[in-house]
């Protein structure tokens, strides 16, 4: 039915859920699965992070995409831990919504697993979720957890 699932994951309650209903369908499927962290570049509105990145950063981009990388290996340990071997984690930056579609497209996924809502509060009052954002835009099946 699907072979590669997508599933954007940012750490949230309803990231990881989603991440467990798309590990149940991979196993279900026999997909591969890959966990996608998008962080979002530097920018004044994420100026406080400057005053408290730590000394192994030389800049706040450093310290998002490691933030975003910790936070990728975490959804891959869930899916290993439920015994899911065939899972890849990505890093990107750019914005949510367009990166999933992005990505998507380039990795050939045949659906994309993502929770309702995640970590990006200020971007669901300025633009709209990611998630409607991703049901909008994708061209593949899209399942919101």
């Amino acid at each position: 039915m699907f072979s590669t699932i997508l599933v954007p994951f940012d750490g949230s309650v309803q990231s990881e859920r989603a991440l467990k209903k798309a590990i149940d369908l991979a196993k279900l499927c026999k997909a591969k699965m890959l966990i996608l962290t998008v962080y979002r570049h530097h920018s004044m509105l994420e100026a406080s992070l400057s005053l408290v990145r730590g000394a192994d950063y030389d800049t706040p981009d450093k310290a998002l995409e490691a933030g975003a990388t910790e936070i990728a290996n975490a959804g891959r340990k869930v899916a290993t831990d439920a015994g899911y071997a065939d899972v890849r984690a990505f890093v990107r930056s750019g914005q949510p919504a367009r990166m999933t579609v992005h990505f998507a497209k380039k990795h050939e996924s045949d659906l994309i697993v993502l929770g309702s809502r995640g970590n990006g509060a200020i971007d669901g009052y300025l633009l709209g979720s990611v998630s409607h954002k991703v049901t909008e835009l994708a061209k593949q099946p899209v399942l919101v957890v």
